[in-house]
């Protein structure tokens, strides 16, 4: 079992190249942990830990990542998300981007795909005939690299897709034996996956339209949290929404964001 001084270790080490706070979650961690500990020969989590801090080539410290940050999530996933983005965000983008017919929508909690290809498959809806003449492609990224090569593969269960309108998984899917559906390649070209952790500056050249970032705060503390929104903030286009988990929440005194609806937020315009 997990010391407590191995336990405020590894919580520390997270907290600080991270942003995550696992300060409530020992048992958690040690469910995750142990067994690999084991597996890899280690006596104890500070062998690990003096190994990772050691080690250049940073696996260890993407094996601790991939064990530690929780990837759920599914297709239709806080739909109204997705209702909201075609009828209201859309428009408003294309509108602003007409000029360049380039559209920049973000995923920064990407996990194993499946918000990102939703995004994805909204927005060749919306844009219909135009598509063509846009580059609409998402970029996806997320810190686990695990999640992300499955995002990546981009093969799904039947039940991932239970909730999925037909014409849809008809369209985008094809079926690959054993109940298990695969992305077409048309989709997949329309999203870009990278790694990427949400504490490090941001990268882009140009200000996003949109940032989807939901269910990923609620791992941060407070003033983690609001920083990273400063940034989000920062990064966007005036008049750019912003999308958080719909069990989340903002400090309505804290936050530069207009509120639109509970998880709905915009940057002001001009």
């Amino acid at each position: 079992m997990m010391k407590d001084d191995e336990f405020l270790r590894i919580a520390v080490y997270m907290k600080e190249h991270y942003g995550i706070d696992l300060g409530q979650k020992k048992v958690i961690m040690n469910g995750r942990l142990e067994n690999y500990i084991k597996r890899g020969g280690w006596g104890s989590f500070h062998d690990f830990m003096d190994d990772l801090q050691k080690d250049k080539s940073g696996k260890f410290e993407k094996e601790l990542v991939n064990l530690l940050t929780t990837n759920y999530t599914y297709f239709m996933r806080e739909f109204q998300h997705f209702e909201f983005f075609k009828r209201e965000v859309l428009p408003w983008a294309k509108n602003k981007a007409a000029k360049t017919k380039d559209l920049r929508v973000w995923c920064g909690a990407a996990s194993t795909g499946e918000e990102p290809y939703m995004i994805a498959m909204v927005i060749r809806d919306f844009f219909g005939l135009d598509f063509g003449s846009w580059d609409t492609k998402v970029l996806a990224t997320d810190v686990s690299t695990r999640a992300l090569q499955q995002a990546i593969a981009g093969v799904y269960n039947e039940e991932a897709l239970a909730e999925m309108p037909q014409q849809w998984k008809k369209r985008f899917f094809q079926n690959v034996g054993n109940d298990m559906f695969a992305v077409t390649d048309e989709l997949k070209q329309e999203v870009l996956f990278r790694q990427f952790n949400l504490m490090s500056p941001f990268p882009f050249k140009k200000k996003m339209h949109t940032v989807f970032l939901r269910n990923v705060m609620i791992y941060f503390d407070a003033k983690t949290k609001q920083e990273l929104l400063q940034k989000v903030y920062d990064s966007l286009e005036p008049g750019g929404y912003l999308f958080i988990g719909m069990t989340e929440t903002l400090d309505r005194n804290q936050t530069p964001f207009q509120i639109i609806q509970p998880s709905i937020f915009r940057k002001k315009e001009g």
